[in-house]
């Protein structure tokens, strides 16, 4: 029942963006009637919507089911002396209710030929007076955005500050470049790198008012080229600047500096039961047993002046280890519960394609690319399964997390035979790889359940040291034991290694250049079932030493299981909602130039780009937070569409005005065989755009 009230909420909210979405175009086709009204240019139709007409009206005939221009015609060549006082424009709402257009005597964007010698037609009013009425669309459609700008700031817009909740480790943001101390009294030097609960005050030196604008400032950046940040951090007096280079991100595509927002101290809510059996499960999977779905954090240790979740992270990296006690408050009551840190692996990113994707391992080692055990139905799809392990993914066997992603990547549209350890059998499937890189699942690895080892890593060969003697275990091998004590995941085996070699990294006078350490492997299964067993001197080199005890500790408790932090964006008043409005319209319309630059550089790709189904999809989602965040998504649209129609492009208006641009200055219009070249041109280039969006956006919402 609850699915079905939910598919109700989403074709409401469908079709409140329709018909958005037809008012815009209204709005557009309006200035456009106007501005012909006002040059004294008849106008034939004035339509929303393409195809035949469901319903027609024209002064002096009335309603009419369909459209009357045939009847109209009939009876003004029979009868012309009586349709004097019969309105000449038919205004008309067609079958299909996306986009519109005004139809004036003598101008025909698809047939340039269609031109008419009659006083009040296209061809006969001054080229001036014409590029009033094609510019007339989109200086509509830029007041419109104003105006719902001003009305959304005027109520007040619920958003994510510009305040840093999370940094990708070795992302862009966590190297970024210190390039500047604007202090009001002396600070040590922060070094390198953003920091949770960083609040960002200048982006090449405007001044960000959402989260959302740094998203914005890393996608349509400049490859290759940093963008400076200017930002306040929490205890230090005055600003950091620091420059960011945006790498593409391995899940979006897209550039981006590696940041998340901040989030509130309340656990996220749960839409409905069933969500709040998956949040419990979930809670239960980190060791959170007990926590509650809009809980809210009120003590970390001994803290309780907690302010925001980012707080977690320097208290865990302090803990050594040891358990922390975190108190939750909800309606329920009071929860403490004693939270393990996470022990930290290393980082090393690998190249991929034209981008890295990160490797995590111990010393060389790392667990295998899985499904996560905790993933719901939704999240998984041809054939796997929540906990399935990877034995065989295409050509590699037991891959880790970046060598199986990069096989994926790899296989971008093709079939891929894979084979999954499940429940101690292998089962083997067969999955089509979307275009996007993905087959359909959540990945984790099996270093937190298993010692279980990968094999070769995108030429970081499972177990290699630096400079030191290869373990080369055989991929699916599992270390059994370290100098006798049993281990049974990645997490027992950092605290043996740590225990083993301790006294050797802390003794000054070691002469030795490495440390031995034995080990017992199993595995992997051979074909009569039965494992393999041996024993190895495992030589790790004080170097490697160095970093294993510099390695840390993260929280258990991941800063998406908190609401986002959002405030109301509202401006002080009226006059205050006007200049927003105004400055937010400019912004997004240099946005939407900046996509387009960026997409003739290669930073911005095609599939990047969103059609009708992708843009109504994403109209829902907005809908669904209320009528405000419908009427800024609607204000969006208004100035991208103002933007496109007016590109130097054939067909659209930007196009239409260069001719009127050419024929003002030269005195003739553009040759007729000339428009119809650029005229076919543009309708090839214009439609073949159209459909490859289309077929992009049809792929995403299906998961191909």
């Amino acid at each position: 029942m609850n699915g079905f009230f939910e598919t109700l909420g989403t074709l409401g909210d469908l079709l409140l963006v329709v018909f958005g979405f037809g008012l815009i175009v209204f709005v557009h086709e309006l200035g456009h009637f106007v501005a012909a009204r006002w040059a004294k240019i008849r106008v034939l139709a004035f339509a929303v919507g393409f195809g035949p007409a469901f319903v027609s009206w024209r002064k002096g005939m009335g309603l009419r089911r369909g459209s009357s221009e045939s009847e109209y015609l009939t009876r003004v060549q029979k009868h012309p002396d009586e349709m004097r006082d019969v309105g000449t424009t038919e205004y008309r709402l067609n079958m299909l209710p996306l986009g519109g257009y005004v139809k004036m005597l003598g101008q025909e964007d698809m047939d340039p030929t269609a031109t008419s010698d009659a006083p009040d037609s296209y061809q006969n009013c001054t080229p001036w007076k014409r590029m009033v009425v094609i510019s007339a669309g989109v200086v509509m459609n830029m007041i419109t955005a104003a105006a719902l700008f001003v009305l959304v700031f005027m109520v007040g817009l619920r958003v994510e500050p510009p305040v840093i909740g999370s940094v990708l480790t070795n992302g862009p943001a966590a190297k970024a470049e210190l390039v500047g101390i604007d202090t009001t009294g002396s600070v040590s030097d922060p070094g390198p790198g953003l920091e949770p609960g960083d609040e960002v005050v200048s982006i090449d030196g405007q001044t960000p008012r959402h989260f959302s604008d740094l998203a914005v400032a890393a996608a349509i950046g400049e490859k290759g080229v940093p963008v400076r940040l200017t930002v306040e951090r929490p205890g230090v007096p005055g600003t950091l600047t620091f420059d960011v280079t945006a790498e593409e991100s391995e899940i979006t595509g897209l550039l981006d500096f590696g940041l998340g927002p901040a989030g509130s101290l309340t656990v996220i809510e749960a839409a409905n039961d069933a969500d709040r059996a998956l949040l419990l499960e979930s809670f239960e999977a980190l060791g959170l047993t007990g926590l509650e779905p809009g809980m809210e954090l009120v003590r970390i240790g001994s803290d309780t002046d907690v302010r925001q979740p980012f707080e977690l992270i320097p208290v865990f990296d302090a803990s050594g280890g040891e358990p922390i006690e975190l108190e939750f408050r909800g309606e329920s009551g009071t929860v403490v519960i004693s939270a393990e840190p996470v022990a930290e692996f290393e980082q090393t990113p690998v190249p991929m394609g034209e981008g890295t994707i990160t490797h995590r391992h111990l010393l060389g080692l790392s667990g295998v690319l899985m499904v996560a055990a905790d993933a719901s139905p939704d999240e998984t799809r041809q054939g796997l399964q929540p906990g399935d392990v990877f034995a065989r993914l295409g050509e590699v066997l037991y891959p880790s997390y970046a060598a199986g992603i990069a096989a994926i990547q790899a296989s971008r549209g093709e079939s891929m035979d894979v084979v999954v350890l499940r429940d101690g059998e292998r089962v083997p499937l067969t999955v089509r790889v979307g275009r996007d890189g993905l087959i359909g699942f959540r990945p984790d690895t099996t270093e937190d359940s298993s010692t279980l080892l990968s094999g070769t890593v995108l030429g970081l060969r499972a177990g290699a040291s630096s400079a030191g003697e290869s373990l080369d275990p055989l991929p699916g091998s599992r270390i059994v034991s370290i100098a006798g004590t049993p281990v049974t995941d990645f997490r027992a085996l950092r605290a043996r290694l740590r225990d083993l070699t301790h006294d050797t990294l802390n003794n000054a006078d070691a002469t030795h250049a490495t440390v031995p350490v034995v080990l017992e492997l199993a595995g992997p299964v051979q074909d009569d079932g039965s494992l393999a067993r041996e024993s190895r001197d495992w030589r790790i080199e004080r170097s490697e030493l160095e970093r294993l005890h510099e390695l840390g500790w993260r929280s258990p408790v991941p800063q998406a299981l908190f609401e986002p932090l959002r405030f109301v964006d509202r401006a002080e008043n009226p006059i205050a909602a006007v200049g927003l409005g105004l400055s937010h319209t400019r912004r997004v319309m240099l946005q939407t130039y900046l996509t387009f630059a960026r997409l003739f550089q290669g930073s911005v790709k095609v599939e990047h780009l969103q059609g009708p189904v992708g843009i109504a999809h994403l109209g829902t989602r907005l809908a669904d937070r209320g009528l405000i965040w419908l009427l800024f998504f609607m204000a969006l649209i208004s100035v991208n569409l103002a933007v496109i129609n007016f590109l130097p492009l054939p067909i659209v208006d930007g196009g239409q005005f260069l001719m009127l641009v050419y024929e003002q200055v030269r005195g003739r219009p553009v040759p007729i065989p000339v428009q119809n070249v650029v005229t076919l041109a543009g309708l090839l280039l214009i439609g073949s755009l159209f459909l490859i969006v289309t077929f992009n956006d049809v792929t995403r919402l299906l998961g191909f």
